[in-house]
């Protein structure tokens, strides 16, 4: 097999698989007679081992997906991947844009990791093309995102919290439960974590704020431009594939990054807004939109603190000062 991982420190959160293992696990999912003929890692994922494999009898490769060890999870990410396969029945409204799942094995019998085999789509991934286009044409793009993200946000759920568990019977309760496993987090790698604790303090003090949100409804997770995918020859921008739902949520549309990301500058994206419909503004929505920005910079630290961003990591607690001031 023509084998391309991408090379790391030994110390690096991510590690690639051998290319035995990569053979193993084609068998495990094709049959004894699956033959991979060349294996490309592909390096723009963060958490997740990705890999581009080519099988021998197979005209379309297939995209390989492998979960970091358990014992490298943080408790606030732990099993995403099986978050993504149970959140794929709620996704229905967006199959024709998603790949397909073609196997994935939680055992750990042929390697110790989570694994899943997908189909493979075409596009180029937007971050890479959209900048091909004349900015007059960007806003095309951002009202193509609001549409797919008010398709998943008008799904119905039947409680609060990750798609595959834990359930919540109120919103205050998922949100104080994740707050709480970020804050744990940052414990177990010696960052300081009182800031996250006192926005779940505030949080649980007005959980009636929280709790106005009654009806759960299916987060997107961290849709944004670098999981979505776009057609390399059409006229104008035009989104052929959206990927990577494995923080999916119950819960209140506007704590999606989606949404973070929507309303993070007044440029082309206000495109967005026109379908995907208008933010609740109120001054209840305002404030909660305050603990759910907690929340993302919570991630976000450990997130650069699991890529070695010291840097990135201090400047986190700035940010997150200038949220806390807001909220109490």
């Amino acid at each position: 097999m023509d084998f391309h991982p991408v090379e790391r420190a030994s110390e690096s959160f991510q590690q690639s698989l051998t290319a035995e293992e990569i053979e193993q696990v084609c068998r495990r999912a094709f049959g004894g007679g699956a033959a991979p003929v060349s294996a490309v890692e592909l390096g723009t994922g963060m958490y997740n081992n990705v890999y581009r494999v080519t099988l021998a009898g197979r005209a379309r490769p297939v995209i390989l997906r492998v979960a970091p060890p358990e014992g490298r999870q943080f408790r606030s990410e732990r099993h995403l991947m099986r978050n993504e396969f149970a959140s794929l029945p709620w996704l229905a409204v967006i199959a024709p844009l998603m790949p397909r799942v073609l196997a994935a094995d939680w055992s750990h019998e042929v390697v110790g990791r989570d694994w899943m085999i997908q189909s493979h789509l075409d596009g180029i991934a937007a971050p890479e093309h959209l900048g091909t286009y004349p900015r007059t044409a960007w806003s095309a793009f951002y009202r193509q995102m609001g549409a797919v993200a008010r398709l998943v946000h008008d799904v119905r759920g039947p409680r609060f919290g990750p798609v595959s568990g834990p359930g919540y019977a109120t919103w205050s309760g998922a949100v104080i439960a994740s707050l709480e496993e970020i804050a744990a987090d940052l414990d177990g790698v010696g960052l300081d974590a009182a800031d996250v604790r006192k926005v779940a303090a505030v949080a649980a003090h007005e959980s009636a704020v929280l709790d106005e949100v009654t009806e759960p409804r299916l987060l997107t997770g961290d849709l944004w431009t670098v999981n979505v995918l776009m057609d390399p020859a059409a006229p104008e921008p035009v989104i052929t594939g959206v990927l990577d739902f494995d923080r999916t949520w119950f819960g209140d549309p506007a704590a999606g990054w989606t949404i973070r990301m929507a309303t993070a500058k007044a440029d082309e994206r206000t495109a967005f807004w026109e379908s995907y419909g208008v933010l609740d503004r109120s001054s209840a929505a305002v404030w909660r939109a305050r603990v759910y920005e907690a929340r993302h910079l919570g991630a976000i630290r450990l997130e650069r603190h699991r890529l070695a961003k010291a840097d990135a990591v201090r400047e986190s607690y700035g940010a997150m000062a200038e949220v806390l001031a807001g909220l109490t």
